[in-house]
C-alpha cells in the first residue's frame, strides 16, 4: 500500500529544488520560430543527469528539421525500468514555445518569482511539467520504490508546429511504445479529448497597376477581402455544428496573418493570408479541408473586374487531427481525479479542450493518454502565448504530488 503522505512529504522537502530546476528550464530560450531547440535539450539532459537520470538524445536530422522550417530539434527519452511485468507510463512535455512578444513587465527568460507566481515564457506551457514530471518520478523512486513496470520521460520540441518531429518522430522511428501516457496540461481538469486544427496559406494573384489608373489592374486585396468575407460567413454556420464532448463547443475559423501589396500608390498584385480552422472531434478532417477549398474557389470565381479576375493558390500548412478518448485511458482518469480532488479540494472533471496538441499522435499510435499537469484553471489565467505568462507555484507543488501518486497507483 502506497504511503501517499510520504510521497507528498518528499515533494515538499525538495520543492525549492524543483522551483530552481524550473527556473533553469525557462532561462534557455526555445522561441519557435526560429526553433533552435537543441540547446534546451542539452541543458535539460545536463541538469537531470545530476538526479541520476540518463537522457537518450535523439537528434532529428538537420536537413529534415530545416525542410520543416525550424533550426534544430533534439528529443529526449529518459527510461526508468523497475522490473518485469507491469505498465510503462510515459510523461510528455514540450519545450518549444512561441516567442515572448511585447508587453512584458517581467523578463520573459528570467524566472522571476513575485507573490508566489513564477513569470517566464513557457512557465505554464509546458516547461512547468519538465519540473512536475521529473520530480514526481524522483519522489516515486525515493518513496514508493515500484518493483515492476516503468516510466519514460519524453521531453520533445515540436508542439507548436504540430508534433511531427517531436512525439511523431519518436513513435514513427519505433523509439517508444508505452502502455499509457500523460502529457503536459493544467491541474484543475483532466483532458481526454481536444480539437483538431487545419492551417492553410491562401495566395491571391491579381494584376498590379498604377493607383492613378486602377481600372487597368486587378486588385488582389479586394479579391482577398471577397474571399475572406465568404470564409468568415462560415463561422455563423459552424455554430450549428456542436460537439458532444464537454468543454468543446463548435468549429470556428480564424485568419491570423495577412500580407501583400508593394506600395500605397500601387494596386496590389498579390496578397497572402493564413487561416486556422479548428475541428471538433466529430468532424472528418478531409471533408473539412475540401469544404474550405470549395468556399475559396467559389468566392474567387465570383470576383470579376474590367481587367479580369483573380487566381488563387491554396496550400495546406498543418493538419492536426483531433484527440479522441481511447477506452484504455480510464486508469489514468480515475487516479488523477481521485488524487486531484484530495489535493486541490475540488472535483477534477474529465473533459475536452478547444486547443490542439501533439498528444493526438500517441492516440493515433494506439496509446491511451490524457492531458494533466501544472497550471491554472484556464489558458487565459496562465497568460500562455501572451505577455507575463505565469505559474502559481502551489499549482506546481500540488500537480507534482498528483502525478507522483498516480504513478504509484499505476505501477503498484
Amino acid at each position: 500500500m502506497t504511503d501517499y503522505a510520504q510521497l507528498d512529504a518528499w515533494i515538499d522537502a525538495h520543492f525549492d529544488e524543483e522551483v530552481k530546476f524550473l527556473q533553469e528550464m525557462v532561462r534557455v530560450p526555445t522561441d519557435t520560430p526560429p526553433g533552435n531547440n537543441a540547446p534546451h535539450a542539452e541543458r535539460t539532459a545536463e541538469l537531470i543527469a545530476g538526479f541520476g537520470f540518463d537522457a537518450e538524445k535523439h537528434a532529428v536530422p538537420a536537413q529534415e528539421v530545416k525542410d520543416y522550417g525550424l533550426e534544430s530539434i533534439t528529443n529526449l527519452i529518459v527510461r526508468r525500468r523497475y522490473g518485469d511485468g507491469g505498465r510503462t507510463v510515459a510523461l510528455n512535455a514540450h519545450g518549444d514555445v512561441v516567442p515572448p512578444g511585447e508587453g512584458w513587465t517581467h523578463d520573459p527568460y528570467g524566472g522571476e518569482i513575485v507573490d508566489g507566481k513564477l513569470y517566464a515564457r513557457a512557465a505554464a506551457v509546458s516547461k512547468s511539467d519538465f519540473a512536475s514530471f521529473t520530480f514526481a518520478v524522483r519522489a516515486l523512486e525515493a518513496v514508493a520504490k515500484p518493483a515492476k513496470g516503468g516510466v519514460e520521460l519524453h521531453f520533445t520540441y515540436d508542439e507548436e508546429f504540430g508534433g511531427i518531429l517531436g512525439p511523431g518522430w519518436l513513435l514513427k522511428n519505433g523509439l517508444t511504445k508505452p502502455d499509457l501516457m500523460i502529457a503536459a496540461g493544467f491541474s484543475y481538469e483532466v483532458v481526454t479529448a481536444h480539437n483538431g486544427c487545419l492551417q492553410m496559406e491562401v495566395t491571391v494573384h491579381g494584376k498590379m497597376a498604377h493607383a492613378a489608373i486602377p481600372t487597368t489592374g486587378v486588385d488582389a486585396l479586394q479579391g482577398a477581402v471577397h474571399i475572406l468575407n465568404a470564409l468568415y460567413a462560415q463561422n455563423t454556420l459552424y455554430q450549428q455544428v456542436t460537439s458532444k464532448v464537454e468543454g468543446i463547443s463548435h468549429p470556428y475559423l480564424n485568419v491570423g496573418r495577412i500580407e501583400g501589396g508593394t506600395n500605397t500608390n500601387v494596386v496590389p498584385g498579390k496578397v497572402v493570408f493564413k487561416l486556422d480552422r479548428r475541428m471538433i472531434p466529430e468532424e472528418n478532417p478531409a471533408e473539412v479541408e475540401a469544404a474550405i477549398r470549395d468556399v475559396i474557389a467559389k468566392a474567387a470565381a465570383e470576383f470579376k473586374t474590367a481587367a479580369g479576375g483573380i487566381e488563387v493558390e491554396v496550400k495546406r500548412l498543418l493538419l492536426a487531427n483531433s484527440m479522441k478518448p481511447l477506452a484504455g485511458n480510464q486508469p489514468l482518469v480515475e487516479a488523477i481525479q481521485k488524487h486531484g480532488q484530495q489535493l486541490f479540494g475540488q472535483p477534477i472533471p474529465a473533459m475536452g479542450t478547444p486547443l490542439y496538441t501533439d498528444v493526438r499522435l500517441y492516440g493515433e499510435a494506439g496509446i491511451p493518454g490524457v492531458i494533466y499537469g501544472a497550471g491554472p484553471r484556464t489558458v487565459l489565467e496562465s497568460h500562455a502565448k501572451r505577455a507575463d505568462e505565469r505559474l502559481e507555484l502551489e499549482d506546481l507543488r500540488r500537480a507534482t504530488k498528483v502525478i507522483a501518486r498516480t504513478l504509484a497507483d499505476l505501477l503498484a
